[in-house]
C-alpha cells in the first residue's frame, strides 16, 4: 500500500478587491503547483462591523 501525502492550502482576503480576485489566486496557485488532486474544499466568510473576511481552504493530494 502506498502512502498518500495530503496538503492544506488556505487563501484569505479581507479587502473588497482581494475578495474579487480570490478565485484567480486559487487558479494561479493550482496551475503553478501541477493541478493537484483536490480532495475537499471549504469556503468560509466571517464579518464584523468593519471587515468581511473570505477564506478558501483546499485539501489536496500531493
Amino acid at each position: 500500500m502506498l502512502a498518500t501525502t495530503v496538503g492544506v492550502k488556505v487563501f484569505t482576503a479581507t479587502k473588497a478587491k482581494e475578495r474579487e480576485e480570490l478565485g484567480e489566486s486559487v487558479s494561479l496557485w493550482l496551475r503553478q503547483n501541477g493541478n493537484p488532486e483536490i480532495l475537499d474544499t471549504q469556503l468560509n466568510q466571517s464579518s464584523d462591523n468593519d471587515y468581511h473576511c473570505l477564506s478558501i481552504t483546499l485539501i489536496y493530494k500531493k
